[in-house]
């Protein structure tokens, strides 16, 4: 049973007299327990409907067209908890006094096939996937890590064994696709463990479609925890040799590379960006994997058509982290600057909360950012990189946008995954203050 939170206007629930707080209890007698139940089961052209509505439960005997929906807006999705103690888990690496939900372990199937979170199953009961299957909740996005027994659960952080290849032998033979991912810490999980890691994967293709790499962040809030060593220069460099010969073979005898590393590992080696190419399907780009190439490949196509929104010369600072502020340097800032009457400086930031070897601009706050950016000549427009705050508009350390716009005085904006979306808005606002000043 879960709570109607609204009603379209206009729809089918509205004509029945379905209301906001009422109670979803079942479709065509299958218990509804969360939003994609719901979303699962109503594609039937006959439903039958059981709400409950002050304390009784109605039944609405409805036809429809198989793709209409009902206009129901369920409450929100609980997330499970994770029970893993995983020894590289940024929620270990967060400092005192954060916020409660930054301190949440995640761990939840659904999540993986709504937005591409990652799961390691170790908590996924057979009732979980027989509803995975039959709701085909393809593809998933599994963390796997290791596959090596003893080194799994030392990674995992759990004291039993937790059938992973079991669960993966029932998802894939019943149809569902898996990306997978391994957070590489040297020392632990790679060299032979890594060959026998990709070894047990490789065996599922294609239904097993990509395993992805991508290095563990350590914060200089590491107290009491399991001691791993960092990525290095020459580690990334090392890594990014011996995959691209792994590769190859894979290739060879699948047909797919297979294996992709993250763009952090050639970023930070200065090393050039892989093509299109190397990234087939860009199975995990929200992972950070082909994430770059993406990005340039979508700013080629658009570039042509930038050009100032506004009859006046504009000045923009570019905010991100140390990693991104190479890619924005080496391959966008001398064609940003060619634009004419546009001015762009770029503004590295130091991560001095999470400590200097955290560069992903996703893990800025509001604090490092006015710091070191209150003394600096900012332009007419300051504008930040589109993961450092939530929906809400809030950093993690709970500093909020319209505080960090207020306290350096000028406007501030979160980049909206293109250029083209970023002069649109400048131009809206440039529009609006024109107006209001008139």
């Amino acid at each position: 049973m879960v709570e109607i939170r609204e009603i379209q206007p206009e729809s089918i629930a509205e004509e029945l007299g379905i209301e906001a707080g009422d109670k979803l209890v079942s479709v065509n007698g299958k218990p509804i327990t969360d939003a994609l139940d719901y979303r699962f089961f109503i594609t039937s052209e006959e439903i039958d409907l059981v709400i409950e509505q002050g304390g009784n439960q109605l039944l609405f005997e409805i036809e429809k067209d198989f793709d209409d929906d009902l206009g129901i807006g369920l409450e929100d999705l609980e997330l499970r908890s994770c029970g893993n103690a995983c020894v590289f888990c940024f929620v270990f690496q967060n400092p005192k006094g954060m916020r409660k939900s930054l301190y949440f372990k995640d761990e939840d199937y659904r999540f993986s096939f709504l937005y591409g979170h990652y799961t390691t199953l170790t908590n996924a009961t057979q009732e979980d996937l027989d509803r995975i299957v039959e709701q085909r909740l393809t593809p998933l996005y599994i963390s796997v890590h290791v596959t090596e027994p003893e080194i799994r659960k030392t990674m995992l952080g759990i004291r039993f064994e937790d059938h992973l290849f079991e669960k993966i032998d029932y998802l894939t033979s019943n149809g569902i696709e898996l990306n997978c991912q391994i957070v590489l810490c040297p020392g632990l999980n790679d060299g032979e463990h890594l060959v026998k890691t990709i070894d047990d994967l490789k065996a599922y293709h294609p239904m097993i479609q990509s395993v992805a790499i991508v290095p563990v962040g350590l914060t200089q809030h590491r107290k009491n925890l399991y001691e791993l060593k960092p990525v290095t220069h020459e580690y990334s460099l090392q890594t990014i040799t011996e995959t691209d010969e792994r590769r190859k073979g894979l290739k060879e005898e699948l047909g797919s590379s297979f294996v992709y590393l993250s763009d952090e590992f050639y970023i930070k080696t200065d090393l050039e960006v892989p093509d299109n190419d190397y990234y087939e399907g860009f199975y995990q780009i929200e992972n950070g994997v082909g994430l770059t190439r993406d990005f340039m490949t979508r700013f080629a196509e658009e570039y042509e058509d930038l050009k100032n929104p506004v009859p006046r010369d504009l000045n923009i600072s570019l905010v991100t982290g140390t990693l991104g502020a190479k890619v924005l340097k080496r391959y966008f800032m001398r064609d940003l600057n060619r634009i004419p009457n546009m001015f762009f400086k770029l503004h590295p930031i130091i991560n001095k909360f999470y400590g200097p070897s955290i560069v992903v601009s996703g893990l800025l706050v509001g604090e490092d950012i006015y710091n070191q950016l209150k003394d600096e000549r900012t332009g007419d427009y300051i504008v930040l990189p589109p993961d450092c705050v939530n929906d809400d508009g809030v950093f993690l350390d709970d500093w909020t946008l319209p505080e960090l716009q207020e306290k350096l005085g000028k406007r501030v904006i979160v980049f909206p995954r293109s250029f083209t979306s970023l002069f649109d808005l400048i131009g809206e606002h440039e529009g609006a203050f024109s107006h209001h000043s008139g």
